[in-house]
């Protein structure tokens, strides 16, 4: 009988054990802090208070979810700064850092640099490490371990049976870290510094959201003090999307990072209407910057009467050259409108100050405010720079066409500007019926009067279907800081949709930002991705395909079918195996197939909400599709989904989409004939 001395299994259990123990001693150390006589006041207290609480839910152990998946062990301490222990030290690499009552190392966070060679290091270069094993787990038991040699000539590469496994593990509820899988060309833009811009072009199942968060939660822990200052935040498509991946950085015990949309960035009024296509793109387009530009600064007049300033006896006239020069000089040099405007009546009392030290006088900067506040000051900086309103400067543009005109001029032609332009005039802001393009018009003008607040780092997904505008607004909340800009342009799906990346970054205001190209497919099946590329010479034929790295080849079946009561078999037939299934329909086809599945006593959910044991099927609308993923998919009606979209190459590339969802299985059902593309 073996024991645990003798029982390489039983010994790694007996570290899980003891690391899951340190960690709740971790945790009960942080939940035993009195903190009653450390603050100075109730706000510092409030603030520690909740410091302290964010750091007892990082340190909660997720009994499902294995506290370290591999182990290193190196030829030689691995540096001065990570000298933990003598040559020969081993490391298990895990989700987060555990250490035990002496504060040394059980588990050592993935982040850490002595954790890199776990995802770099090869057999043509080991970094110095003689053995990397993976650990395989069910649930939060460990039940196997793998081991690479990497220093044996005599052991040749072989690709990981438990890495395999982890690739292709069933997919149930929202999306989990991939800390377990990294792979090299994933870990290097991972591990990109803060200071650069990142745009990662990734085909279906590369893994590039997974990256781009994973990017988040090295760069909180490598530059954690300076982003708890700036921030960081995650922009996803919609909230769907959204709530499928809010669970990855908690996971790895980031709780500080928020998530919204683009839409909620530039919620400054209610969106109750709809574009149609044409006005859409044209709001859209980068020329509409310019167009307000123009119509806010065009509230500018120049002076022609003097400032008469009266303090006590005296008069001082600042006369209507000077205050020209004034505000040519402050126009001049570029600065946001309200800026301007808060310099002006300042600039307008240092003129005055000047001429009272000409005459003996000896102000002090308190006179200058005073002489700022004058009501006459008030009155002429109110006649020559008044203040503007972001949603009343768009209504106008938007419902008086010779403002429009005035300002568009050479900017968009007289179709363009009409267009645009409202059938009816509308006369407040609570009554306009707002579309999301012109809420991204007031965010524009609104920076335009006053500066955004920069973050320290934005990652922004599925970023192929923003508009000019749109990576504008998205570029104005990190101007000080970087990007990971994640998105594949064989994905775009709106009229709008990005044509190349450096037009992009440049939108985004960070032209130097490096391109990265993922082309390993770890989720999708060969046949699958196989038969789905077949689209792409139509609708992106610059691209490189996705190579499927899969060993299993999944399940693919094309199925002529007569009616919804074969499509609510197929899916049947899917539910009998483990994991997730996915109905995907063009839109219109959603309230017939809902209606078949109630017939047919099958529960369903809606895209975002979480699958249980009892119902593991989501009802998906083709529009809703991008970045989820099912183990299995049922795609109903190829032809439906392309004629669903206002033209051909928008409609095969919402198909290309809708293809590429399933992780283990694909069945197609059709009526109608295929799209001949994909013949």
């Amino acid at each position: 009988m073996s024991t645990p001395t003798d029982d390489p299994l039983a010994r790694e259990r007996s570290h899980l054990a003891s690391s899951r123990s340190a960690l709740r001693a971790m945790r009960e150390d942080v939940e035993s802090l009195d903190i009653k006589d450390v603050t100075a006041n109730w706000v510092n207290a409030e603030v520690l208070a909740r410091q302290i609480d964010e750091r007892i839910k990082a340190l909660a152990d997720l009994s499902d979810t294995p506290l370290f998946f591999g182990r290193l062990n190196y030829l030689h301490a691995p540096g001065a700064e990570q000298a933990e222990g003598a040559e020969g030290e081993q490391f298990y690499i895990g989700r987060r850092h555990v250490h035990d009552g002496d504060g040394d190392p059980m588990v050592i966070d993935w982040r850490a640099p002595v954790s890199q060679p776990f995802y770099r290091a090869s057999k043509k270069d080991p970094l110095d490490v003689s053995l990397r094993r993976r650990f395989g787990y069910t649930g939060g038991d460990l039940t196997a371990y793998e081991d690479e040699h990497l220093m044996d000539p005599a052991e040749a590469a072989a690709t990981s049976k438990l890495l395999q496994q982890e690739i292709e593990r069933p997919r149930v509820g929202p999306m989990r870290d991939i800390v377990a899988t990294i792979q090299p060309e994933q870990d290097e833009i991972v591990r990109s510094g803060l200071g650069g811009t990142v745009c990662v072009q990734g085909g279906p199942g590369t893994g590039k959201t997974a990256v781009g968060l994973h990017r988040v939660a090295y760069l909180l822990y490598a530059h954690r003090e300076r982003l708890a200052r700036t921030g960081t935040l995650v922009i996803g498509p919609n909230k769907s999307f959204l709530h499928y991946i809010e669970q990855v950085l908690p996971a790895l015990g980031e709780l500080t990072v928020r998530q919204g949309t683009v839409d909620d960035l530039v919620a400054h009024v209610e969106v109750r209407g709809t574009d149609e296509a044409p006005a859409a793109v044209i709001k859209g387009d980068a020329r509409m910057a310019e167009v307000l530009r123009r119509a806010i600064y065009s509230h500018v007049t120049l002076p022609t009467e003097p400032v008469m300033v009266v303090r006590g006896s005296r008069r001082w006239r600042v006369p209507a050259y000077e205050l020209e020069a004034i505000v040519r000089e402050l126009l001049d040099r570029d600065i946001r409108y309200g800026a301007a405007r808060e310099a002006l009546p300042q600039r307008i009392a240092h003129a005055v100050l000047v001429q009272m030290e000409r005459s003996g006088e000896a102000p002090d900067d308190r006179v200058q405010d005073a002489v700022a506040r004058n009501a006459a000051v008030k009155a002429a900086v109110k006649a020559v720079w008044p203040p503007v309103e972001p949603a009343k400067l768009v209504l106008r543009l938007l419902s008086d066409a010779d403002f429009l005109a005035a300002h568009a001029d050479g900017l968009l032609d007289e179709d363009e500007q009409k267009t645009i332009l409202w059938s009816k005039p509308v006369r407040s802001i609570k009554a306009a019926k707002w579309a999301a393009a012109d809420a991204v018009l007031i965010d524009e003008a609104t920076d335009l009067v006053q500066r955004t607040h920069s973050l320290g780092h934005v990652v922004l997904d599925e970023a192929q279907d923003l508009s000019p505008m749109q990576y504008r607004a998205v570029g104005r909340r990190c101007t000080t800081g970087s990007a990971t800009v994640l998105g594949d342009l064989a994905q775009g799906t709106t009229p709008w949709a990005t044509r190349s990346w450096d037009e992009a970054l440049a939108h985004l205001g960070k032209s130097e930002g490096v391109i990265e190209e993922l082309t390993a497919g770890f989720r999708v099946p060969t046949d699958v991705i196989t038969y789905a590329s077949r689209l792409l010479p139509h609708i992106a034929p610059g691209l490189t395909p996705v190579a499927s790295v899969r060993e299993n080849p999944g399940f693919f079946d094309l199925r002529p079918v007569t009616g919804t009561a074969e499509v609510v078999a197929a899916c049947e037939e899917l539910l009998r195996n483990e994991g997730s299934t996915g109905l995907i329909a063009a839109d219109a086809r959603i309230p017939e197939l809902a209606e078949a599945l109630t017939a047919a006593g099958i529960g369903y959910i809606d895209p975002g909400e979480e699958t249980t044991a009892d119902t593991r099927l989501t009802l998906v609308p083709a529009s809703l599709a991008k970045g989820l993923e099912y183990d299995y998919v049922v795609l109903d009606e190829p032809q439906a989904v392309v004629d669903g979209e206002p033209d051909e190459r928008t409609g095969l590339r919402r198909l290309y989409v809708s293809l590429t969802r399933a992780v283990s299985g694909l069945i197609v059902t059709h009526a109608a004939p295929l799209p001949p593309q994909l013949a």
